[in-house]
């Protein structure tokens, strides 16, 4: 979707695609613009409450049925488990996305992550296939003027032809690019400070394992120490991102800054954020 500064500005229904790094300002942007009659659509409360629902629900009730009261009390059906996901709290499905690691540390053996990720995966291209009905029902049922997809930072990494032509025909995408080296600092240190579970593409997270295995002298991925991989990690998948968001702002959309992104403080900020860039890329 290419629009001039005069059609963005007059547009009835403004409908945006937030893509970026976790950490960049998606979500606050997100949250912000709720106030303002836009409908946010979360793509990773969609994965946990429709697409991953039941998988989050059996990796709960396995462990549960370790405990003997608790298993009694489940095949019994005397009590329920419920997926209690919210926009403002995904914390259900990075709990099933987990760490890579040894699970008496809490980490996830890497057959498991494995078919965890090939699952969180499957469960993002089909969050974002919804975009289309998203923005029908955000309009005609639930009467907001104006759509923000609020993307997680892994939509690049999908590599599933159509996705992103599906959201750059619906939706003006724009990219919150890390531009300064005090700015990508500040993500690498938060996802340090506090490591939480990630997606990598298959072909990244064999290559980055064997080298930390090598690295470590780990004679395999149960000895890691999850939180230590993690933190390990990120700056390479931060990295290996960076040309691929890129490629999606350079064929399909627009970009601004996390330093931008960071002064806007309402929705006529937002507004001026994206005729700004598309002023710069006209």
């Amino acid at each position: 979707m290419r629009l001039s500064v005069e059609e963005y500005r007059h547009w009835s229904n403004k409908k945006v695609t937030l893509v970026g790094m976790s950490g960049v300002g998606k979500t606050y942007l997100s949250s912000m613009l709720r106030q303002h009659n836009w409908f946010h659509y979360s793509g990773d409360y969609r994965i946990g409450a429709r697409y991953l629902d039941e998988a989050i629900l059996d990796m709960i009730k396995e462990q549960a049925m370790q405990v003997p009261f608790l298993r009694d009390l489940l095949r019994k059906d005397w009590i329920y488990i419920r997926n209690n996901i919210t926009v403002d709290d995904l914390g259900p499905v990075l709990a099933f996305v987990g760490k890579l690691g040894n699970p008496d540390l809490g980490g996830v053996a890497l057959s498991d992550f494995i078919r965890r990720q090939a699952q969180y995966r499957d469960a993002e291209i089909k969050s974002m296939l919804d975009v289309p009905e998203f923005i029908h029902k955000a309009q005609t049922i639930y009467g907001y003027d104006h759509f923000v997809n609020d993307v997680g930072g892994s939509l690049c990494e999908l590599d599933q032809p159509g996705v992103i032509e599906l959201l750059a025909e619906h939706t003006l995408i724009l990219y919150i690019q890390v531009t300064t080296k005090a700015e990508e600092q500040k993500l690498i240190d938060r996802a340090k400070s506090d490591p939480k579970p990630l997606y990598y593409r298959p072909e990244f997270l064999r290559e980055q394992l064997a080298v930390y295995l090598e690295e470590q002298g780990l004679p395999h991925a149960e000895a890691l120490v999850p939180d230590d991989f993690t933190r390990w990690v990120f700056p390479r998948l931060f990295h290996s991102r960076i040309p691929r968001y890129e490629a999606i702002a350079r064929d399909y959309g627009y970009t601004v800054t996390s330093e931008e992104v960071a002064a806007v403080k309402n929705e006529a900020d937002f507004n001026a954020l994206i005729e700004n860039a598309i002023a710069r890329r006209t």
